[in-house]
């Protein structure tokens, strides 16, 4: 069974709530002002409650009509194009071929959404075994998916997703909050030697992934296959994935 998966940076329950001045506990209040008391309680409801909308409203960036601000993020057919991933290209090797776009993109006055892959090079893992190219290889894909949402707001929906802990038959390790991007990020860390960076600012969702693969190559020989290394360390990209990801956003809002 998978367990709940760590999320970092979030307040822990049990927090004291706060006090409230002019009230003894244990004598309670006097028996004429009782009636004030539930007015002023009254009063108070009603304005944590306006206080709670206001908040819900500025917070998520929201206008009267309910719709989110899509705080200058144009999200179209061509947007694959602000994938670029310099940091990654850096540490794993400038991509060979173009950004590939996906055919599950939506145009919708309801909701854009895009869907891009693009594939880094291969690179030996260890002594080939042999003048035939035998040997363990690896390789790492990223995916970017972009939406803009123009009726409904995301962000509930965005925050119940760090809470799961399986994503498309993999299991998830771990969320780990990522301070200072959008109005909230998270990295996911899967079970299945990939990560995947969750951003949602106004009615922007971006999702930039990556994931690793590890192949044989048995070359022309008939050698017996020889144990597999370890796995590569993705861990060691989250800064890369972090610094593309805000490339990619700036992209996004000027494309």
């Amino acid at each position: 069974m998978i367990s709940e998966p760590e999320l970092v940076g979030e307040d822990g329950p049990g927090s004291s709530p706060d006090a409230v001045s002019g009230f003894d506990q244990e004598q309670g209040p006097a028996a004429g002002s009782r009636r004030w008391h539930g007015v002023l309680w009254g009063a108070a409801g009603a304005l944590t409650a306006s206080a709670v909308w206001a908040a819900a409203v500025f917070g998520y960036g929201t206008g009267g009509d309910g719709k989110p601000d899509a705080r200058g993020y144009r999200v179209e057919s061509g947007s694959c194009a602000a994938m670029e991933l310099k940091e990654l290209a850096r540490a794993l090797g400038r991509p060979e071929a173009e950004t590939t776009t996906e055919l599950d993109g939506i145009e919708h006055p309801a909701l854009h959404r895009i869907r891009c892959t693009v594939d880094f090079p291969e690179s030996e893992l260890g002594a080939r075994d042999g003048e035939d190219g035998a040997g363990w290889y690896t390789g790492y894909q990223a995916s970017l998916t972009a939406e803009l949402h123009k009726e409904t707001d995301p962000r509930p929906e965005f925050e119940a997703s760090s809470t799961l802990t399986e994503i498309e038959g993999s299991g998830v390790e771990r969320v780990e909050r990522v301070p200072d991007l959008g109005d909230r990020a998270y990295l996911v860390i899967m079970d299945d030697n990939s990560m995947r960076l969750n951003v949602v600012e106004g009615g922007a969702v971006m999702k930039l992934a990556l994931s690793a693969w590890m192949s044989y190559n048995e070359g022309d020989g008939a050698e017996e296959m020889p144990d597999a290394p370890e796995e590569p360390e993705m861990l060691a990209y989250q800064g890369h994935l972090i610094n593309d990801m805000r490339d990619v956003m700036k992209a996004l809002k000027t494309g």
